[in-house]
C-alpha cells in the first residue's frame, strides 16, 4: 500500500504575483509546482500524485483535475467526489508553499503519522501564529466527507472533519502570495534571482496536539 498520496493546488490565478505561482521558475529547476511534485515522489516513490488546477509543463504526465476557480474548498470538494487511489493519508498542499524539502516533508509525515496512526483525522500545523489548512495530511476515509460539507471556505472544511493540530516551528507551511512575502523568501535564501527550496525541520515538529 503506498504510505501517502500528494495533492497539489495549482488552482490560484496568482494575480498580486503577476502570474500562475505554479510556473514560476525555481532554483532546483523546473516549476514551484514542479518542486513539490519532486519533493514528494523523493519521499515516496511510486505514490499516488494528483494535480488540481493548471498542469505542470515539466510533469506533462500528471494530468491536471480541473479547479471550478470558487476557491480551495470548492476545488477539494470536486476533487472528493471523484475516483481516486486510497492511500492511508493525502498531503494537501498549495503550489506556492515552496519552502518544502524532501526533509521537512519526511519529518512532518512521521510527526502525522505518529499522532494519527489509525489515519483518521486531518492533520494539520499551526505555523507562525496559525492553523495551516494547507500543506497537512487528510485521512482518505475523510475525503468521502469533504463533498456533502457544504463550505466554501477552507476553515469551515477543516472544522467540519475530526482533526489534530500539531504544534510547529519553522516555514514550510508558509505560502508565498505577495510580492512583500517573495522578497522576504529570497532575501531569506540570500538572492534575489530565485526562490527557495525551504528548510529542515529538525524535529522542530512536535508531538503534542490539539484540537483547533
Amino acid at each position: 500500500m503506498s504510505a501517502a498520496g500528494l495533492l497539489l493546488l495549482t488552482g490560484g490565478r496568482g494575480q498580486r504575483l503577476g502570474g500562475p505561482k505554479h510556473l514560476r521558475p525555481h532554483p532546483d529547476g523546473g516549476t514551484w509546482g514542479g518542486h513539490l511534485v519532486r519533493v514528494f515522489g523523493s519521499v515516496f516513490p511510486g505514490c499516488p500524485m494528483q494535480v488540481l488546477g493548471e498542469g505542470l509543463p515539466d510533469r506533462p504526465d500528471l494530468a491536471p483535475i480541473a479547479d471550478p476557480r470558487a476557491g480551495p474548498a470548492v476545488a477539494l470538494r470536486r476533487w472528493a467526489a471523484l475516483d481516486r487511489s486510497h492511500p492511508p493519508r493525502w498531503w494537501i498542499v498549495a503550489c506556492d508553499q515552496v519552502r518544502w524539502t524532501p526533509e521537512t516533508l519526511e519529518a512532518w509525515h512521521a510527526a502525522a503519522a505518529a499522532a494519527d496512526p489509525a489515519a483518521a483525522h486531518w492533520v494539520l500545523a499551526r505555523a507562525g501564529g496559525r492553523i495551516q489548512p494547507l500543506g497537512g495530511f487528510l485521512a482518505d476515509p475523510l475525503v468521502e466527507r469533504l463533498p456533502g460539507a457544504g463550505s466554501a471556505s477552507l476553515l469551515s472544511l477543516v472544522e467540519a472533519l475530526p482533526c489534530l493540530v500539531l504544534e510547529a516551528e519553522g516555514d514550510p507551511w508558509l505560502d508565498v502570495d505577495t510580492p512583500e512575502a517573495l522578497e522576504a523568501f529570497l532575501e531569506k535564501r540570500g538572492t534575489h534571482a530565485k526562490p527557495s527550496s525551504g528548510i529542515n525541520l529538525d524535529g522542530s515538529v512536535r508531538s503534542r496536539h490539539k484540537q483547533p
